[in-house]
C-alpha cells in the first residue's frame, strides 16, 4: 500500500490552491490492512461522507484517534480489511490517509473500486464543517487529479446518492452540491441496498436487546 506525509503545494497545484498537509497511515497509528486490492486509475468518482460518529475534532491528537477508533470499528467489528475510506479530514485541516488512491474501499456500494471515499470527520447534517475542512477536501482533490488518480472530469457525489442514508449530512450534502464537478445521478446510478463490505458508522454497531423500545437512530 502506498503511503503519503507530504505537503500538497501551491506550486504543484496551481494558483489560488492553499498548502495543504497529507498524513501517512504511520502518521495516526494505523493498523496494517488485512489485505490490500487495487484498482486501476484515475478513479472516475469522488465520494464525500460525514463520520457522524466519531464527533468533530479540531486537533490532531483527537483527530488521530478518531482515524483509530473508525479503523477498529470498520476492521474488528465489522471484519473489514481496513478502514473503509480513501482519506478522512480532520477539523485541524490536515488529511488523514486511510484506504490511499486507487485502493478498492468499503465506503459506497457499487462505487467502492472506481471512487476516492473522503469522510469529513464529524456530524453535519446541521452544522457546515469550518473552512479548514472544505478546503483541505477541495485540496486533496486536486492533488488527486494533479498526480493522475482523480480524472480530471471525475463526478463529485455525496454517499447518499448512492445508498439509502443521510450522510454526509444535509448541510455538507448542501454545501458540495456548489462543488465543480457535482453531480446529480439518475435512478438507474443511484442508491443501492446491498454493498459487499457494508458501510455503517460506529453507532450502528449491534447492541444487546434493550428492555424498551429506543427511538430509530438516524440513517447516518
Amino acid at each position: 500500500m502506498e503511503c503519503y506525509s507530504q505537503h500538497m503545494h501551491p506550486a504543484n497545484l496551481g494558483d489560488g490552491v492553499d498548502t495543504a498537509r497529507l498524513l501517512s497511515r504511520s502518521d495516526w497509528g494505523a493498523r496494517l490492512p488485512k489485505s490490500v486490492e487495487h484498482f486501476e486509475g484515475p478513479a472516475p468518482y469522488v465520494i464525500i461522507h460525514h463520520s457522524y460518529m466519531p464527533a468533530a475534532c479540531f486537533n490532531t491528537p483527537d483527530c488521530m484517534k478518531s482515524m483509530r477508533d473508525m479503523q477498529d470499528f470498520h476492521q474488528l467489528k465489522r471484519g473489514w480489511n481496513d478502514i473503509g475510506y480513501s482519506f478522512g479530514i480532520g477539523g485541524d485541516g490536515m488529511i488523514y490517509t486511510g484506504r490511499g488512491f486507487n485502493v478498492i474501499g468499503a465506503h459506497a456500494p457499487k462505487y467502492n473500486d472506481k471512487s476516492v471515499g473522503i469522510v469529513l470527520i464529524g456530524d453535519w447534517r446541521t452544522e457546515l464543517p469550518p473552512k479548514q475542512m472544505l478546503d483541505a477536501a477541495k485540496n486533496l482533490i486536486a492533488f488527486g487529479v494533479f498526480k493522475g488518480y482523480i480524472d480530471p472530469a471525475y463526478k463529485l457525489l455525496g454517499h447518499k446518492q448512492v445508498r439509502d442514508t443521510e450522510c454526509p449530512g444535509g448541510r455538507l450534502f448542501a454545501e458540495i452540491s456548489g462543488w465543480p464537478h457535482f453531480t446529480q445521478l439518475n435512478a438507474t446510478e443511484g442508491s443501492t441496498p446491498a454493498p459487499v463490505e457494508p458501510h455503517a458508522h460506529p453507532q450502528a454497531v449491534p447492541q444487546s436487546t434493550p428492555q424498551t423500545p429506543l427511538p430509530a437512530a438516524p440513517k447516518v
